[in-house]
């Protein structure tokens, strides 16, 4: 399918947007956290960049799907936490400075591991002899640039002027939901044609990937003896994934140019906030309350206040 304005220009803008807003709550205190608090940091980015291609991988083998949208799951599981995780573990009342935590550093790794399993995905899904590849090198640069410019942008903003990137990022997460929501819109518009058989094809795998993510995500948590915010908080980060990038990757032209292949992640993130949004729901009234020795830390309800 050719290119469109819709991939070419709003879903750049999107991502940019996100990622900005990612960077306006970041700060280096949040990449430094993996020395303070390993037990929960390695367990987090170990069930998201191992455990959930893995499921990726077992749904799209098992549950019959076309070559283009198997890849496009495992684009998905391919992909890193979202700002997305993080509001939804605040609602859940989960450690925010972990979920923070987690997206930042799984965004930095996964900048080199996503070509590597989108193009395992690939080889096994449509054959060696596919002529879809992501460039390694490329690969890496351009979601680099496209994650890294924005995200610093905001972290300067946020140091340099606090009390305006506080104010500027309540504006951004609405703004971003706008064009993430014109973006899903779109490549659903487009494919009008298909998108019942898709949703039908798609929909019994990405329900399934979400719900075994968080559940596997949360019993590693609880085999670890986490406490309850930092079980809430790898929960939902692990089963919440930044689809705007799995969006970005699969149609935009300066990766694999396939909206098809986007499908599995336009699904996936309309289902997000259903299935996220019903665990956080549940989480605030069923969990029990932080007590003094589990409530966050100082700069952690700072982040929660400013938020």
């Amino acid at each position: 399918m050719e290119s469109s304005f819709l991939t070419t220009v709003f879903l750049p803008l999107a991502l940019f947007i996100i990622m900005l807003g990612m960077g306006l709550g970041l700060t280096l205190a949040d990449f430094r956290r993996i020395l303070t608090e390993p037990k929960a940091v390695v367990l987090g980015l170990a069930a998201q960049l191992i455990v959930l291609p893995v499921i990726g991988f077992a749904l799209a083998v098992i549950l019959p799907l076309p070559p283009e949208l198997a890849v496009g799951v495992m684009i998905l599981a391919a992909c890193p936490g979202g700002p997305t995780s993080n509001l939804l573990t605040y609602l859940a009342k989960g450690r925010i400075a972990l979920s923070i935590t987690l997206t930042a550093i799984g965004s930095l790794i996964t900048v080199f591991t996503i070509p590597l399993v989108v193009n395992a995905a690939m080889g096994y899904f449509m054959g060696v002899g596919s002529d879809l590849q992501l460039p390694f090198i490329q690969t890496v640069v351009q979601i680099a640039v496209i994650t890294f410019v924005p995200v610093s942008l905001g972290m300067l903003l946020h140091h340099y002027a606090p009390r305006l990137a506080a104010t500027v990022e309540k504006q951004v997460k609405w703004l971003a939901l706008v064009f993430l929501g014109l973006v899903i819109a779109g490549l659903l518009l487009k494919e009008r044609d298909n998108v019942l058989g898709f949703f039908a094809q798609v929909g019994w795998v990405t329900v399934p990937l979400i719900v075994l993510s968080m559940l596997a995500g949360c019993g590693l948590a609880i085999a670890a003896k986490l406490d309850r915010p930092s079980t809430t908080a790898i929960t939902i980060e692990v089963g919440i994934q930044n689809g705007t990038l799995a969006i970005a990757i699969a149609s935009a032209p300066t990766f694999l140019n396939n909206p098809t292949m986007a499908i599995p992640a336009a699904i996936y993130s309309l289902m997000m906030f259903v299935i996220g949004g019903g665990f956080a729901w549940w989480a605030q009234r069923h969990m029990p309350p932080l007590s003094p020795l589990t409530s966050p830390p100082e700069d952690e309800e700072a982040t929660l206040l400013r938020r």
